[in-house]
């Protein structure tokens, strides 16, 4: 289904996906490549939870979508376990 309507115009005001959850953004350091991607998507995406895994190996960010708010020290030492060092979260 689109949000266009038949004079062109597009709507904005669709109420987001049910149960879409938190997303949640931490800085990451030591990702360089797709290996780094796919090492920190699986780690993370294992936790209890987590719905959806976005990497971005250039900015060093890892976006988290989550049932609940995320526990940072579970999502560090996944991060930790995959090789890589969870900074904080962004801003």
């Amino acid at each position: 289904m689109s949000c266009c309507t038949p004079d062109g115009s597009c709507s904005t005001t669709a109420a987001p996906a049910a149960g879409s959850g938190i997303t949640t953004v931490y800085n990451v350091s030591g990702m360089t490549c797709g290996h780094c991607e796919a090492a920190v998507t699986k780690a993370v995406g294992a936790l209890e939870g987590v719905t959806a895994v976005t990497v971005d190996v250039t900015g060093g960010r890892v976006s988290i979508t989550s049932n609940a708010e995320p526990d940072d020290a579970t999502v560090a030492d996944a991060i930790d376990d995959a090789g890589y060092e969870l900074v904080g979260r962004a801003d």
